[in-house]
């Protein structure tokens, strides 16, 4: 399975990538919206992990253009982000995310979330394969 994490923050990319590495997963980096919409464009993947917050597409616009692109909309989105803001996390939930984690996480906390959104895609009817 393979899993693009989204985030601004290199030393927060290289650590989650760690986590899911060590895991078994195969891992792609964005540094942000833009650039995460670009490669999934050529390199698709099971599940995006954004960050919220951060410069030319944050993670909320980053979800509502996978959200309308007929191709990606059914892609679990799990928000991993420092934004601890109710108001915040209900507004990623509204428009698509799949889970929502505060930071710091640990490689346990990412890989149950992961289980979960995967099991619940399943139980809604697939999940997309590369």
């Amino acid at each position: 399975m393979k899993i693009m994490i989204v985030d601004d923050c290199q030393t927060t990319r290289k650590l989650l990538g760690h986590y899911l590495k060590t895991r078994g997963y195969s891992v792609v980096f964005a540094e942000n919206g833009l650039d995460a919409l670009e490669k999934l464009g050529t390199d698709p993947v099971n599940l995006i992990m954004a960050d919220l917050n951060m410069p030319y597409m944050d993670g909320l616009e980053l979800i509502k253009a996978v959200r309308s692109n007929s191709d990606l909309k059914e892609l679990p989105i799990l928000m991993v982000t420092t934004e601890s803001d109710d108001e915040e996390r209900e507004k990623a939930l509204r428009y698509g995310a799949n889970g929502y984690l505060i930071k710091p996480v640990t490689g346990d906390v990412i890989a149950q979330n992961i289980k979960n959104i995967i099991q619940e895609m399943f139980a809604k009817g697939g999940i997309q394969h590369d």
